[in-house]
């Protein structure tokens, strides 16, 4: 009950303060001549979700894949186009610049993942051919400690003659229904469904032993999530915003009340950073990168492909999964047929596990080619904001503040300098060859903070950065559904609202004042949500 009542006065504190720094509806009107274009009429800063070197008023179906003004300005548009190549090409063994699959892998293209450059969508099976899967495979025990005998993001594919680590076909998921504390019913009637996922994995479709810290396992101690890809537009802004200002965010919300995850700060410090840098942890759901030259997209297009580059000239690969390989007769009958130029010493097991487990591969990227892939990455714009000036946006936009929805989604910060660092150094502090965000005023609506929300069947430890919302009302458009949350469990945006309202969720204040709206004003909030 304490923590009850010290949590809503943190929220009660929270949301006062965000509207009194919140600008009015009228700071919103526009004079828009012709459909809410940069051109026709004169914007305030709000539609703006990117700043004016990062937003583009395309609201098409291809919303999500445009190039930042910055990007154009730079003149950096073509090496833009051949980043773009990387991201939506598939992989092979073979066809160069697509070269370099495997052996292991976890999907042959990164689009495929990301459907129209957004959020994965929901899937009723696990294959990775499956067009918008972006699930990736948690796999802990019962202290929610990555099984260490699978990679990270455990592969279940790979190229002859290996073995995937675990055989895909056997992976269930259940969608299951989940009825909450409200019987799934508002006050005046209306009726809502939530779903979500149990994921199932026999113990005979591992190919590898379960281990811990190299240390065996019990499979009764398996326990299996789903992580879903989130959308990639304006990642670059988010890492433009200042180290310092990510830190006093955290202080705020900390001398407010808030829980915040002491694995990552307390008393005011940071407890842990990215690396070896000092650098705030701010990607992922998980927290688990720092800047966007060392975060998921830099890695996810080596680890998810395993194709190598000048940086990382070794295979996406743990030792375990190498000596199974090196001692499967199947394997080792086949392996020197597919890798005839491979530096044979007659012992076939112990060449394969040098060629898994070796640490100077050739290099199958190029740097050109990385690069391009990292103006890419940094140079995708933010939709504009849209019906910023519909009377029932505005009020969704005035009660999404009242009712506390800003506290952790934040609406705007301002980017720093945008002297970004790459803590693998192949990028040099502030590097001219990619695009940069210095000054900006964007929308995201994120604190960059992790929250609980204590849903049935949660995100591993419980802890999820506060995903931003820009853009995400184009999703149906863009990426052909409207799936929310970690693992797509929501399948519209009111859903997603009422998943925060657990008894014990760091949103329950906001969700029992969305309760307490008119139908009306709940459409209102959903409005807005879907608009910005």
């Amino acid at each position: 009950m304490m923590i009850m009542m010290k949590r809503n006065l943190f929220m009660t504190a929270m949301a006062a303060a965000t509207l009194a720094m919140a600008p009015s509806c009228s700071d919103d009107k526009v004079t828009d001549k012709g459909g809410g274009t940069a051109t026709d009429g004169e914007l305030s800063e709000e539609w703006y979700a990117g700043g004016k070197l990062g937003t583009t008023f395309n609201r098409g179906a291809n919303a999500f894949e445009d190039p930042t003004p910055a990007v154009e300005a730079a003149g950096m548009t073509d090496r833009f186009k051949y980043g773009e190549m990387f991201f939506e090409r598939t992989f092979n063994t073979s066809t160069k610049p697509f070269n370099g699959l495997g052996p292991l892998y976890v999907r042959s293209s990164c689009v495929a993942c990301h459907p129209g450059y957004g959020h994965g969508k929901r899937m009723e099976r696990y294959r990775a051919n499956d067009w918008g899967n972006g699930y990736l495979l948690v796999l802990t025990d019962g202290t929610d400690t990555y099984v260490s005998s699978v990679t990270g993001m455990p592969q279940t594919m790979a190229v002859a003659p290996f073995k995937a680590p675990i055989d895909e076909s056997k992976i269930t998921i259940q969608w299951l229904p989940y009825t909450d504390e409200w019987n799934n019913t508002f006050p005046d009637g209306e009726t809502y469904s939530l779903i979500y996922p149990e994921v199932k994995i026999p113990e005979d479709a591992f190919y590898v032993p379960l281990e811990v810290g190299g240390k065996p396992m019990a499979y009764s101690d398996l326990k299996v999530r789903l992580e879903s890809t989130i959308g990639i537009y304006g990642t670059g802004l988010l890492d433009a915003i200042s180290d310092e200002d990510l830190k006093a965010q955290y202080a705020l919300e900390e001398k407010a009340g808030a829980r915040i995850n002491p694995a990552i700060f307390a008393n005011g410090e940071w407890v842990k950073t990215y690396g070896a840098t000092n650098h705030p942890l701010r990607f992922t759901y998980a927290l688990t990168r720092g800047p966007l030259q060392d975060a998921a997209g830099a890695n996810a297009i080596w680890n998810i492909t395993n194709v190598t580059r000048s940086d990382r000239r070794y295979h996406y690969m743990t030792s375990t999964y190498a000596s199974v390989a090196s001692k499967d007769p199947e394997v080792q009958s086949q392996f020197y047929s597919y890798f005839p130029d491979w530096n044979k010493t007659g012992n076939v097991e112990k060449d394969i596990y040098d060629y898994l487990m070796n640490q100077e591969l050739p290099v199958e990227m190029t740097d050109d080619d990385y690069v391009d892939f990292m103006i890419w990455h940094r140079g995708l714009a933010v939709p504009a904001a849209r019906d910023l000036d519909d009377p029932d946006v505005q009020r969704g936009k005035e009660l999404f503040t009242q009712i506390g929805c800003a506290t952790c989604h934040r609406p705007s910060w301002t980017t720093g300098d945008d002297i970004f660092t790459d803590p693998n150094g192949f990028f040099k502090d502030g590097d001219e060859r990619l695009p940069r965000y210095p000054h900006q005023k964007i929308w995201p609506y994120s604190d960059m903070v992790q929250h609980r929300l204590e849903m049935k069947n949660d995100i591993r430890t419980g802890w999820c950065r506060t995903t931003p919302l820009w853009g995400r009302g184009l999703s149906q458009i863009c990426s052909g559904h409207s799936d929310r949350l970690h693992d797509c469990r929501a399948r519209t945006t009111l859903e997603a609202i009422m998943w925060h309202g657990s008894s014990t969720s760091d949103a329950r204040y906001s969700v029992e004042n969305f309760r307490k709206l008119s139908k009306s004003d709940r459409d209102a909030v959903v409005k807005f949500i879907e608009s910005i």
